[in-house]
């Protein structure tokens, strides 16, 4: 299936029997005005895996994560945080694509849910990457996570939202978050980087067939003064391809950038001033490693969405959709019986704080604006990683 559908009639990848349902989701959309969020997906558009697992996508290729611990000089840990965000956009924005025939609407995560996974070391010594993910708030619903890995002395917490409206026949998706990433460098001092996210732009809807496009601008600022600002942009810009971005790398208190890069973020990218290869991510990635669903709490994600998920890859959407209503309407239960007993759920992993001093600093280094949703932030408070869990046993 192409990537960006461009021809074709209407819901030509829609299901028959689903095509009804698929119309009146596409006329609901388009005269919603809230956040498109709370609309309730057909079936089959739904993707049997949960936002919780969603920040898995960071750490995907643990090689250029571990890679920015051994930079030598602050620009060359820059170019390697550059390098590595760059390297995680495609499992982030495509990666359903290819493995579900288009993009799906993950499963919305319950107040409450945890998702744990690693990345092992290997022969390289890249170190263990651990990754540990809780949703901490319903309405709104805010994912937070932190993934560390100790032998290389990094570590990356952050917290993500999402606001959706519906635009000229898209679906627009305001990311509300940011991460910060820690590096412990050899001198006993850290080099600390913000990282904020890129607006989404769901196409492909007439044909039942959305897939994402990022636009706008990010920032990854470091704490040494180093600036990468990121354009991204689709059809029409550069080659007219999908999936383009320019980054523009300047060093600490000046206006001209040192290195620009410029590619294609799902393929490859070059250095424009030497020509050198930048990224390439037609490679396997390495997907990250989780207990056996049996062995899991009954709040991790891949235990808790267990039967959804199975409705969903087996195209029972009865089925899926029965499942689904029940964890729902659980949710809704225990939020009332709380309500009743004056007694709020308490986070296992995070804590809020009402104001990020990193986000603070490094944001008016480059005069980020922060919205009033991003107020709602989430700090990793230190309990022990769960046991590192047994890899799934080979079928």
């Amino acid at each position: 299936m192409s990537e960006t559908p461009t021809e074709g009639s209407v819901g030509e990848a829609v299901p028959a029997s689903q095509k009804s349902s698929w119309a009146s989701f596409l006329k609901s959309i388009a005269s919603f005005s809230g956040d498109l969020s709370s609309l309730t997906a057909p079936p089959f558009i739904l993707s049997p895996i949960s936002l919780t697992e969603f920040p898995a996508y960071w750490c995907e290729r643990p090689e250029l994560f571990s890679a920015i611990a051994d930079a030598k000089t602050d620009e060359e840990r820059s170019i390697a945080v550059l390098k590595w965000f760059i390297s995680t956009l495609k499992g982030q924005y495509t990666s359903r694509n290819e493995k579900l025939g288009s993009e799906k609407k993950p499963l919305n995560p319950v107040l409450g849910e945890l998702f744990y996974g690693y990345w092992p070391n290997d022969a390289t010594n890249r170190g263990q990457t651990n990754l540990i993910v809780e949703q901490v708030s319903h309405h709104p619903p805010i994912t937070a996570y932190y993934i560390e890995n100790k032998d290389k002395g990094l570590s990356l917490q952050g917290h993500n939202a999402q606001k959706t409206s519906f635009s000229g026949g898209s679906i627009i998706v305001r990311q509300i978050g940011h991460a910060v990433l820690t590096v412990k460098l050899p001198s006993g001092s850290t080099d600390t980087f913000l990282i904020t996210l890129p607006k989404l732009r769901i196409d492909g809807l007439w044909y039942g067939s959305p897939y994402i496009e990022l636009t706008e601008m990010s920032y990854i600022q470091s704490s040494t003064g180093w600036l990468s600002s990121i354009e991204y942009k689709g059809k029409g810009y550069f080659s007219g391809k999908s999936h383009q971005f320019k980054a523009l790398l300047t060093p600490p208190s000046s206006s001209y950038p040192k290195h620009t890069f410029e590619g294609l973020w799902h393929l490859t990218s070059k250095n424009v001033k030497s020509g050198e290869d930048f990224t390439d991510v037609t490679s396997p990635k390495e997907e990250v490693t989780v207990a056996n669903v049996d062995e899991q709490g009954d709040w991790e994600s891949r235990k808790l969405w267990k039967f959804v998920a199975k409705g969903i890859r087996e195209g029972d959407f009865e089925a899926a959709s029965r499942e689904k209503s029940k964890i729902e309407n659980e949710q809704r239960q225990r939020r009332r019986d709380e309500l009743a007993a004056g007694t709020k759920w308490e986070l296992k992993h995070f804590d809020h704080i009402d104001s990020d001093p990193i986000y603070e600093e490094l944001g008016r280094l480059f005069k980020a604006n922060p919205s009033e949703e991003d107020a709602y932030i989430y700090r990793h408070n230190g309990p022990q990683f769960p046991p590192v869990p047994v890899p799934p046993t080979e079928s």
